[in-house]
Parts: structure tokens; C-alpha cells; sequence
């Protein structure tokens, strides 16, 4: 599950703070019963015009990621929360919503990696492409 958020109207001032967006890498993967296997990396970025700048930051979990990327100076934030357990969506969009003060909020919720539900249907999809290459070789097709 890859949950996408792009939030408007934030909270100028946590958007620039580089402690609030750590400290909710650091603590939200096990709120939402996840791993966290580092410990996230957070940056200031500082780019060509005023605007541009902000805080980036990521942390990896067992299960796959969580980043945040804010532009302070347009009340913007883009959290992107994966992974290959299930979690609670909404729930997390209520977090972040209040957490940075959101106004305004635009959501994806997109289903990956399940084509490969076991190993027995990953290969058994492993060998169904071979033969379709093969099969496609022996028509003359590259």
C-alpha cells in the first residue's frame, strides 16, 4: 500500500522545522505498526528562489519507507508512506493533517505489489514471462 499526500496551507512554522519532521519519521513508523530499520535522514535544502526551499527527510522501515518533503514558504508538504503491510489510510491522513496544520489535502491510495501475492504465484509469473520471451524469440521478435 503506498499512500500519497500533498498538503496545502500548513503550518509555516513546522514545515520549516527540522526536529518535527525527524521526530515524526523517528516515531511514526511504529504508531502505525511498522519497523523502523535507520534512522531517518533529514535535510534543509536551500534552492535557486526563496520559495524553493524546505526540509527533506526519509526513513526506512522493514516494510519499505516514509518521506516527507516541505516547502515552508508555500505551506506545502508531500508525505509518501509505503508499504507492503496494510495500515489505516485514513488514520494516517488525520496524523498528518493535524500534526502540520494542514488546510487543504489532496490523497492517493495506490495498491502495489500484488501481482506477487506468494513465491509459488512469483514464480510461477517468473516463468511465465521466460516462456513469453522465448516464445517471443522464436517468432523473430528481439
Amino acid at each position: 500500500m503506498h499512500l500519497v499526500i500533498d498538503g496545502y496551507g500548513g503550518a509555516i512554522g513546522k514545515l520549516q522545522d527540522i526536529e518535527v519532521v525527524r521526530k515524526f519519521l523517528d516515531e511514526y513508523p511504529v504508531a502505525i505498526g511498522m519497523t523502523k530499520i535507520i534512522e531517518p535522514q533529514v535535510y534543509t535544502y536551500r534552492g535557486q528562489k526563496l520559495e524553493d526551499w524546505g526540509v527533506s527527510g526519509f526513513v526506512l522501515i522493514a516494510e519499505s519507507h516514509i518521506s516527507v518533503h516541505t516547502f515552508p514558504e508555500r505551506g506545502h508538504i508531500n508525505i509518501d508512506v509505503f508499504s507492503c503491510k496494510d495500515f489505516d489510510t485514513e488514520t494516517a491522513l488525520e496524523d498528518v493533517k493535524a500534526l502540520f496544520e494542514l488546510h487543504e489535502v489532496k490523497t492517493w491510495t495506490l495498491e502495489r505489489g500484488l501481482d506477487f501475492v506468494t513465491p509459488r504465484e512469483l514464480y510461477g509469473h517468473m516463468v511465465r514471462e521466460r516462456v513469453g520471451l522465448i516464445g517471443a524469440r522464436n517468432d523473430g521478435e528481439a
